[in-house]
This record gives C-alpha cells, structure tokens and sequence, in this order.
C-alpha cells in the first residue's frame, strides 16, 4: 500500500514543481490561512486522481499484486498523508513571509479537506473518465462559496444556533468537529471499497 502512495508522489514530480508556487500565490493574495491550507491539501489528491483518469491506471492496478482493499485504502491513507506535508509546507510559507495563522485554521483547513474528500472520492469510482476532474472542480468552487455563504447567513440570521456554537468550550467544538468529519471520511472509504469491489476494468 505504501508503495502506491509513494508512486503517486513519484508519477508527479512535474506537477510538485509547481505545488510551492502555488501556495505562495494565494499567500501573496493575503488569503485566508484556513483557506491556504485547504487548496494546499487538495493539491496532490486531485492531480492524482486526474492523471489516473487521463491514463485509466485503475486497469494497470488491478494487473498488479495488490488487492482492490489495498488501492482503495492506499488513495484514503495518502490523502491524509499529503494533507499533513502540504500543511506543514504551507506553516513553513506562511511564517517565512510573517503571515499570522492559528492552529485553528489549520483544523479548520485540514477538516474542509477531508469533507472535500468524502465527498467526491467515490465519484471517481462512479463518474465516467473525462467528467470527473470538470465536476470535481466545479464542485470544489461551488463548497467553497457555499461554505462562504452560509458562514455569513449563519452569523446574521441564526444567532441562536451561533450563540450555542459560541458557547461551546474550544474543545467540545474541536472535539465534535473532528468525530464527524472522521467519520465521514469512514464512511466514503467504505462506500468507494464497495464501488470499487464491484467495478469492472
């Protein structure tokens, strides 16, 4: 499994060029840090899976000695395995140019991510080769300005519900936070096994 996590960083030594100036972009825009560190998570996994898509590697995979358990559980594994070198990356960019983060933007950053995550990894294993990076890109524009618009719609309308999130102790909320995205991402990692099982190549 291992090996599968380390072929993808090999297969995208092109693509890894690019990786820190693409983080240093959205730092020079000032964007926000938790914001920083979610494009930086997404980076790897999506060029990933859209290289996988554009040369169908799934086929070479299964012609290989590893199980469909294995290749599903290398893609969930390495995920959050690139989450935490791009977040460290990123620490290291953002303190270097004396831009202020918290560890709560990290959590907030890590967590959009594996939200991301679940939610379109097992489209990989049910879109059609040559869709999924157009919706998967569009989807992750459209999470970001609903997550947005509903941060803002939260603080003006629904006081109550800000004031009993507001109310919560720091790790009550991370706590919380953390349970229901991790189970989440459980759940997509089951959900894809069995797409996955199931798929003919």
């Amino acid at each position: 499994m291992f090996n599968l996590i380390r072929r993808d960083l090999i297969l995208q030594k092109r693509q890894l060029l690019i990786f820190a100036p693409f983080v240093c972009f959205f730092i020079f825009m000032n964007s926000h840090p938790a914001l920083i560190f979610l494009i930086a998570s997404v980076f790897i996994p999506l060029n990933t899976y859209a290289y996988d898509e554009k040369a169908e590697t799934n086929i070479l995979l299964n012609s290989l000695p590893y199980t469909r358990k294995e290749i599903i559980a290398s893609r969930y594994v390495g995920a959050v395995v690139y989450m935490v070198l791009s977040i460290g990356f990123s620490s290291l960019a953002l303190f270097i140019f004396n831009k202020p983060f918290t560890v709560t933007d990290m959590a907030i950053g890590s967590s959009l991510f594996l939200l991301f995550a679940a939610l379109t990894f097992p489209l990989f294993y049910i879109l059609k080769p040559g869709y999924i990076s157009t919706v998967v890109i569009i989807g992750f524009i459209v999470t970001v300005i609903l997550f947005q618009a509903a941060e803002n719609f939260l603080a003006q309308h629904l006081t109550a519900i800000t004031e009993f999130v507001t109310g919560l102790s720091t790790t009550t909320l991370y706590a919380g936070s953390a349970v229901a995205v991790l189970t989440l991402y459980a759940v997509s990692w089951i959900i894809s096994s069995v797409i996955y099982f199931r798929k003919a190549f």
